[in-house]
């Protein structure tokens, strides 16, 4: 089996990408799998990523061929049990990076990656693009060990509007809580390749108590009167979606 890395700042909840503080934001891409794994047996699909993959995704990151990548493990949510994250600064070197690593990883454990389909035998794939000026944190930034992530569908020939609104109105709210410590991190992401998904909003805390307190504020704050208008526009254009809460296993850089 080919194993190849996907995002969630993560981003979202993936690990955040971008970088916000810089003049010209550096934009970064993520390719991202969401693998379905058998709940019983998906323990055996951890111990594989950490004993024998990792090694493969931390020389990528040592060599500089990738920015990072992470494993994130299901904590609540829909079918998606693990994700598999790998980030980098331009399309090719991603795309480059992921069918090397690919096929390094299906040469050397052949045996390793039959079990690990076994555990884990379907899985989807996305690329996602950090939209630049539009997030929470710079490259490397600790990040916060739970991620919550709300994957939405959205109307195609008004993405950009939308975009425009988190980047106008919600961004402000979101780095606020960032600077107060509220949250670790956040992010926004377009989608470039992959399913029905088009954008994904991560947040990330140091834990999953802190993460949904400082969520509820964000939407208190956000369903404010004088927030009504854009709040309504957004759900207009983006008008469902699903949730995720994630825990990072592993995380590197």
């Amino acid at each position: 089996m080919r194993i190849i890395g996907g995002f969630t700042l993560i981003l979202a909840l993936l690990p955040v990408l971008g970088a916000a503080q810089e003049e010209d934001p550096q934009v970064v891409y993520a390719y991202v799998t969401y693998f379905d794994c058998d709940p019983a047996t998906e323990a055996r699909a951890d111990e594989i990523i950490k004993r024998s993959y990792a090694p493969h995704y931390d020389a990528a990151v040592e060599q500089g061929d990738i920015e990072g990548w992470s494993w994130l493990v299901h904590f609540v949510g829909g079918k998606w049990r693990r994700v598999l994250v790998l980030t980098a600064l331009n399309i090719d070197d991603l795309l480059d990076s992921s069918g090397a690593l690919g096929e390094i990883i299906e040469e050397t454990t052949p045996e390793v990656g039959r079990v690990f389909s076994e555990v884990c035998g379907q899985h989807e794939d996305y690329i996602w693009q950090a939209t630049p000026g539009v997030d929470g944190s710079s490259v490397g930034d600790a990040r916060g060990d739970a991620g919550f992530s709300m994957y939405f569908k959205c109307d195609i020939g008004r993405e950009d509007k939308v975009d425009e609104i988190v980047r106008e109105s919600l961004a402000p709210i979101y780095n606020r809580y960032v600077e107060e410590g509220k949250l670790a991190s956040w992010v926004w992401l377009q989608h470039l390749v992959g399913g029905e998904y088009r954008r994904l909003l991560a947040i990330r805390a140091a834990d999953h108590k802190s993460l949904m307190k400082a969520r509820a504020s964000i939407l208190q704050e956000l369903m404010e009167r004088k927030n009504q208008r854009v709040l309504d526009d957004f759900n207009d254009i983006c008008a469902s979606h699903v949730d995720y809460m994630w825990d990072f296993q592993i995380e590197t850089p």
